[in-house]
C-alpha cells in the first residue's frame, strides 16, 4: 500500500476498474472480479455513475449498483477506497452546483454509502465556471459525502484555474488526477500533465493502462481475439507496437510473470503514478494483473520499455 498523493488515503498499486461491471461482467460474474481482488489485498476500486449507460437497456449507475450491493454483501466498506466520477449522466450532467449536488447524492444511494473517498469530475463543463465547481466539491468535502475532490479529462489551464481558486479561498483543492497513460499512449501526459501533477503535488491514476488490450499481450500480428475491444487493441499492432510486445515478452519471461503485469509495472513505476487502473471481466483477467503489487522492474528493464516505445 502507499499514500494517494498528498492525501490519507492507502492504496493498492491496482486500481480495479469498475467499467465492466453491469456491461461484459453481469452481478456473479463482478462479484467473483471483485471477491479476487480483495483477497489479493486490493481496496481501490474505479467506477462512475455514467457506467454503463452505453448498453441497451441500460440507463447508466449499473456499475455503481453492483458495487454498492457487492460492498452491503461483504460488509467491508470501511476497507475500500471507492473511486467515482460524475458529470455525464442524466439528468446530472455538467459542472455546475446543482449537477454536482444532485450527481452526488445518486451515487451515494446506488452505492450504499454515505461518503465516498475520491470524487471526480468525469469531464470538463465548459460553460460553467470553475470557481461554481470548485465550490460546490467543496461543499461536498465540508458535509462528509465526499473525503477528497480530483478531476479527469479536463485541461490542464483548467485545473490549474481550479487550484488557483481553491487555494486563494481555502477551499478543497484536487487532489488526483485521471489522465490517459500507458506504455504506447505517452505523449499527451509526459509533455502535459506530468510536470505540472509534479509541481503541484498531485497524484496521477491513469486510466486505459493497458491500451484497450493491448498491453496484455493477447493481440498479435495475424491473431483475432473475441473481444469487445479488439478493433481498438489492434490500433497499436504497427512497427512500434511489435517493438514493444517483443520487449514485454522478454521482461515477463525474466520475471515469470504476465505481459500485463509487466506493462502495469512499468506505468506504476512513472513519477506522479499512484496506481494504474485496469479491468477484469473474470479472476483469470484479473490474476494476470495483480502480480503488480508487488513486480518491481530494474533501471534496465524499465529503460528498455521506455525505449521500444518511443
Amino acid at each position: 500500500m502507499a499514500k494517494l498523493g498528498t492525501t490519507d488515503l492507502d492504496v493498492f498499486p491496482l486500481c480495479l476498474g469498475g467499467n465492466v461491471f453491469g456491461w461484459t461482467a453481469d452481478r456473479a460474474g463482478s462479484f467473483a472480479v471483485l471477491d479476487a481482488y480483495a483477497a489479493a489485498g486490493g481496496n481501490f476500486i474505479d467506477t462512475a455513475d455514467v457506467y454503463s449507460a452505453w448498453v441497451p437497456g441500460n440507463s447508466g449507475g449499473e456499475s455503481e449498483t453492483v458495487l454498492g450491493e457487492w460492498l452491503a454483501e461483504r460488509g467491508n466498506r470501511g476497507d475500500v477506497v471507492i473511486a467515482t466520477k460524475n458529470g455525464r449522466l442524466a439528468p446530472f450532467e455538467g459542472l455546475s452546483a446543482k449537477a454536482i449536488h444532485g450527481a452526488v447524492d445518486a451515487s451515494l444511494r446506488r452505492l450504499g454509502t454515505d461518503y465516498i473517498d475520491l470524487y471526480y469530475a468525469h469531464y470538463d463543463d465548459p460553460e460553467t465556471p470553475v470557481e461554481e465547481t470548485v465550490a460546490a466539491y467543496d461543499e461536498l468535502v465540508r458535509a462528509g459525502k465526499v473525503r477528497y475532490v480530483a478531476v479527469s479529462n479536463m485541461s490542464t489551464d483548467r485545473i490549474r484555474a481550479s487550484l488557483a481558486f481553491a487555494d486563494r479561498e481555502g477551499l478543497a483543492r484536487y487532489a488526483a488526477i485521471q489522465p490517459h497513460y500507458n506504455l504506447v499512449e505517452r505523449a499527451g501526459f509526459e509533455r502535459d500533465v506530468l510536470p505540472f501533477a509534479s509541481a503541484e503535488n498531485l497524484a496521477t491514476v491513469p486510466y486505459y493502462a493497458l491500451a484497450k488490450g493491448f498491453l496484455t499481450g493477447k493481440y498479435r500480428p495475424g491473431s483475432a481475439v473475441d473481444s469487445p475491444r479488439a478493433k481498438g487493441a489492434a490500433a497499436y499492432l504497427d512497427e512500434r507496437g511489435v517493438r514493444v510486445l517483443d520487449t514485454l515478452d522478454r521482461v515477463a519471461a525474466a520475471h515469470g510473470v504476465p505481459v500485463a503485469a509487466v506493462s502495469l509495472a512499468w506505468l506504476a513505476a512513472q513519477p506522479t503514478v499512484a496506481a494504474p487502473i485496469a479491468s477484469a471481466r473474470t479472476p483469470e483477467q484479473l490474476a494476470d494483473l495483480l502480480p503488480v503489487g508487488t513486480l518491481r522492474l530494474s533501471d534496465e528493464e524499465l529503460s528498455a520499455l521506455t525505449t521500444a516505445s518511443n
